[in-house]
């Protein structure tokens, strides 16, 4: 049991006790998030907080776990996110820069044997061979999952907390592969998970509302990478039709957030990579949500989307496809409602606030 039990108490811990620390450096460095319209915070705030988190894993990894060849693999490919990040907080990169560093990390781990080398149809169960295409498409999951997490980091505890709830997904459903297929190296990887969640919770302490430091590019990316580089070493293992599908359920909220932003932008004939202030969290906000509320009315879609990853992994393929279906439905509905289809509130939000004026 201290096997178990040990490594999580260690990061968690390290993550809380290490943050302070993270905290001066940053002030120190430079490392400093400073006010604009876009953005919900009004003072000055020191950023580069996911290195805290990442010394924590680091630690606990390196002490508990088997550093197999995957296990490098994500490290080094974590090492090179994160300082991609630092380098971002400090001094601020080029968007292009910044994707060359992300997709440099994507590659870093190829060699270390982490590929999604086939899919599963979901109509079919056949399992679909990538070949050639393995590399393009583990680099484009990697940063895409990466940059996703980085954008909705916009308010107290909002990245940590949604990664947590997604981290514990994953483990849940490794956990329940593991007794139905007996998959191999799945125990490590729920390990890895939840080593995970211990040093984000750690450092959520010093970051959930109101914050006194921030994940930053740092470890927003660090978060995103991780998270994405978990799914391909567990959740693809699976040859179930659903196997693919999953991953994208537990990233739901990253994932979704990221993709309305692309569709609003577009409807709006707005640059697709321009910032704006409709995002999820900021339309929750302009409901008339407190940060705080908005910030738990987010992990709590994300808890929601986990559920039913883990359900998703529990039916037969047809009634996997008809959750989906349902669950799609749901999400396009309720996009549309609060906003972040369109950039303005529906008619119905709109009137609320009106009449409040």
């Amino acid at each position: 049991m201290e096997k178990y039990i040990l490594p999580l108490a260690l990061a968690m811990v390290l993550g809380y006790v290490i943050t302070p620390a993270v905290r001066v450096l940053a002030l120190k460095a430079g490392a400093i998030d400073y006010p604009d319209p876009r953005k919900v915070h009004s003072g000055l705030m020191p950023r580069m907080g996911g290195l805290a988190v990442y010394l924590a894993f680091l630690t606990a990894v390196i002490l508990f776990r088997e550093l197999t060849p995957q296990v490098l693999g994500l490290l080094a490919g974590a090492t090179v996110i994160l300082l991609v990040g630092i380098l971002d907080d400090i001094r601020g990169l080029s968007p292009r820069i910044k994707l060359a560093g992300q997709i440099l990390a994507a590659l870093t781990i190829i060699p270390f044997g982490i590929e999604v080398h086939y899919i599963t149809n979901p109509l079919t169960g056949n399992l679909l061979f990538l070949g050639f295409f393995s590399i393009p498409l583990t680099v484009f999951w990697v940063v895409a999952v990466t940059n996703a997490v980085n954008l909705i980091d916009g308010l107290d505890g909002l990245a940590g907390g949604v990664s947590s709830i997604a981290a514990l997904t994953m483990a849940a459903v490794a956990w329940t592969q593991w007794n139905r297929f007996g998959t191999s190296g799945l125990p490590e990887m729920i390990m890895l998970a939840l080593t995970l969640v211990a040093a984000v919770g750690g450092f959520l302490r010093h970051n959930f509302h109101p914050a006194k430091i921030f994940l930053g590019d740092t470890g927003a990316m660090f978060l995103g990478f991780t998270l994405s580089v978990m799914a391909i070493m567990s959740l693809t293992k699976s040859a179930t039709a659903v196997s693919v599908i999953i991953p994208l359920v537990i990233l739901g909220v990253p994932l979704l957030d990221t993709f309305f932003a692309v569709i609003r932008r577009y409807h709006n004939h707005k640059p697709i990579f321009q910032p704006d202030r409709e995002h999820l969290h900021h339309q929750l906000m302009a409901m008339g949500l407190s940060h705080r509320q908005a910030v738990l009315a987010i992990y709590g879609l994300s808890a929601f989307l986990g559920l039913n990853a883990v359900v998703l992994n529990l039916l037969s393929s047809d009634q996997a496809l008809a959750l989906l279906v349902v669950l799609a439905v749901a999400v396009i509905y309720m996009a549309n409602r609060v906003g972040v289809l369109r950039g303005t509130l529906s008619n119905h939000y709109q009137k609320q606030r009106s009449s409040k004026m």
